[in-house]
């Protein structure tokens, strides 16, 4: 199997890794809209964060596919450059949010918390790439065994 030649840093598409991550945050979003519907998403601590990290996963690996599905090179670097990208914007959001509304950084989220999230995001986006990539490149033939 020589598919992992393209795991190369000038492989990564820029492009493909922010239309990526934007539809990993729009389906995370629908999901959640959904979860909120039936209310299955609440303030309850447990139940609510575990629903919440289920829309995540499901979110970004279809945007994780969605990116292997389109780039054909390169899918661990794409999916982890997906789940990075979370961090750059949570970093400039915060930055404008201080500075137009004066608003004090988000305290919910302890450094431990942030690096699991950020970990869920580029694993489950890495295997939705993974999977992606696979099935431009056999057409989705091994899916169906």
């Amino acid at each position: 199997m020589a598919d992992m030649h393209t795991e190369h840093l000038n492989n990564v598409r820029l492009g493909w890794v922010v239309a990526g991550w934007f539809v990993s945050v729009a389906v995370t979003s629908v999901v959640l809209i959904v979860l909120a519907g039936l209310q299955l998403v609440d303030t309850d601590p447990i139940t609510g964060s575990l629903w919440s990290v289920l829309a995540v996963a499901i979110g970004f690996w279809i945007g994780g596919f969605f990116t292997g599905l389109r780039v054909l090179q390169a899918p661990i670097l794409h999916g982890i450059s997906i789940g990075l990208t979370s961090l750059i914007f949570w970093f400039f959001l915060n930055v404008a949010a201080d500075v137009a509304f004066g608003l004090a950084a988000w305290a919910g989220l302890t450094p431990t918390l942030t690096a699991a999230i950020m970990l869920e995001q580029m694993v489950v986006a890495v295997a939705g790439a993974w999977v992606g990539y696979r099935v431009a490149q056999r057409g989705g033939a091994e899916l169906a065994e």
